[in-house]
């Protein structure tokens, strides 16, 4: 009985779809938010957090680290209150924020790799900027390009992944030259859009010059069609350091997209309160945004939110709660009300990949992606608070996106879907099983997990009693063996490996600048 059992099961499993297929779907390629977005707040409170906001722009002010910001707010006729701050004419600010696009068009280097962000359109992006990795064989260790190479296989493999974050610090590699090696594999070992960080104008400008030349873009062109994206943030409570506005300098005028993302948790670098969290998060990414629209009006932006909150009893930052979903739905509003994309995150503070992880990222999603996220961030692979990207973490988390990909498809509704022949074929009491109208069907009629075990008991424990990290570590490693490197002509390699020498010849970059 029990080998009958697991065959008819496993059996219909593996007719639906096999795993290997389960990676790729054209309609994940980009996402459509069906739902209206969750909102927290009703319109008179919305109006509220904006007037606070606008109170903390004119009344206290942001305090800008970089002369040529300062400068640059002054010229658009912000006021010098003294020692480096900044106090915003609201009147003048909402015309610089009316400048911003509601939606950006990002391109990817392959055929279906670009992702609109804006609207109910949503893009999902790989984990970023840890400083470790982790699997099961190894433990947690510092971050590798080899281990950077592998999750960038693993990325590419996954039609639910649109973006490549800077997924882990390649410790291996000279600070100053890093960002060559790093960007280069994104480049190379993927065709989705690339994450450019903001470390200083030499390195940012190297890596934009690495994109233009694996697009075959001139420089023109280059500065008129967003093929990449960079975050910057606010320094919690009230503060724009010099590096962070140089970076937004700088992709405005390369017109690639800014994700202005303040650091606000609550508790700790925000107020204890929800709503006031949200008035300094509002305040920060707006004052960020428009130095965007100063330096190039309609420059690509998005609005950040990463609002939670801490632990009190011990002050460590705490991701998935119910705070952090109340704090994404208000933000999707807030974003909404200024007519911005949103970017939102899926995170967690679990150190393991366990049932930890996985229900705050679950949490993390459902605030997000019901809140009317348009860019999703850490998307897969984040794991003990932004510090380590886990391999098998990473799979847990491509088997809830690609189920809120699925979740997200829309529904037919016709004579066929409402299937009232086959009804009546079967009658009274009998079964679905053998209908031409299950048969024609079947194979693709429901999610096929690439994670979940649905085996019997029994054969489950035949096998080992592999639990979900273990089978992800498995499946993380087949489809990173199983990669192959998306094409890219001769000459534009050339051209970059030439790029990549002579600057290295160079010295690299200076990234404290």
């Amino acid at each position: 009985m029990t080998t009958q059992r697991s065959g008819g099961r496993r059996g219909r499993a593996a007719k639906r779809k096999s795993q290997a297929e389960t990676h790729f779907d054209a309609t994940w390629r980009q996402w459509k938010n069906p739902y209206p977005p969750v909102e927290q707040f009703s319109a008179d409170e919305v109006e509220a957090i904006h007037s606070a906001s606008m109170r903390i722009l004119s009344e206290i002010g942001i305090k800008i680290l970089s002369e040529e910001a300062h400068a640059l707010y002054i010229n658009a006729g912000m006021t010098d209150a003294g020692d480096q701050v900044i106090k915003f004419d609201p009147d003048a600010l909402m015309d610089l924020i009316a400048l911003s696009p509601s939606e950006v068009v990002l391109h990817g280097r392959g055929e279906g790799r670009g992702v609109t962000i804006g609207g109910r359109n949503v893009g999902i992006c790989t984990t970023g900027g840890t400083p470790n990795f982790s699997d099961i064989q190894n433990g947690r260790r510092p971050g590798t390009l080899a281990a950077l190479d592998d999750l960038c296989r693993a990325a590419q493999s996954f039609d639910v992944i649109h973006m490549i974050g800077p997924f882990v610090e390649a410790q291996d590699v000279a600070p100053g030259l890093r960002h060559y090696a790093m960007t280069k594999s994104v480049l190379t070992l993927t065709d989705k859009v690339p994450f450019v960080f903001f470390r200083g104008t030499q390195a940012v400008a190297d890596a934009y010059e690495m994109i233009r030349i694996a697009h075959g873009l001139s420089a023109e062109e280059f500065q008129n069609k967003a093929v990449s994206y960079s975050v910057a943030n606010s320094n919690s409570p009230l503060q724009l350091d010099h590096l962070m506005c140089r970076g937004i300098i700088d992709a405005a005028l390369a017109g690639q997209l800014m994700v202005l993302t303040p650091f606000t948790l609550a508790g700790a670098m925000a107020p204890v309160t929800l709503p006031g969290a949200i008035a300094q998060q509002n305040a920060e990414a707006l004052a960020g945004i428009a130095l965007s629209q100063i330096v190039r009006p309609g420059a690509p932006v998005c609005y950040g939110s990463f609002t939670s909150n801490v632990d009190m009893k011990s002050g460590a930052p705490a991701f998935g709660t119910p705070e952090y979903v109340k704090a994404a739905f208000a933000s999707g509003q807030m974003a909404r009300r200024y007519g911005l994309p949103l970017r939102s995150s899926g995170v967690t503070a679990s150190n393991a990949p366990d049932a930890q992880a996985a229900y705050e990222m679950q949490m993390s999603l459902w605030g997000a992606l019901m809140g009317g996220t348009n860019l999703l961030l850490h998307g897969a692979g984040w794991l003990e608070g932004g510090l380590t990207a886990s391999a098998e973490k990473f799979i847990m988390d491509v088997e809830m996106l690609q189920m809120f990909a699925e979740l997200f498809k829309p529904l037919e509704v016709n004579d066929a879907t409402l299937a009232v022949d086959a009804m009546a074929d079967v009658g009274h009491g009998g079964h679905f099983f053998g209908t031409q109208h299950t048969l024609d069907r079947f194979e693709s009629a429901f999610y096929s997990p690439l994670l979940s075990d649905w085996d019997n008991f029994e054969n489950w424990t035949d096998r080992g009693s592999p639990d979900a990290a273990q089978r992800a570590n498995r499946i993380f490693n087949e489809t990173i063996e199983a990669h192959v490197a998306p094409p890219m002509p001769a000459d534009r390699q050339e051209e970059m490996e030439a790029f990549i020498a002579r600057r290295t010849s160079e010295g690299g970059a200076d990234i404290d600048r």
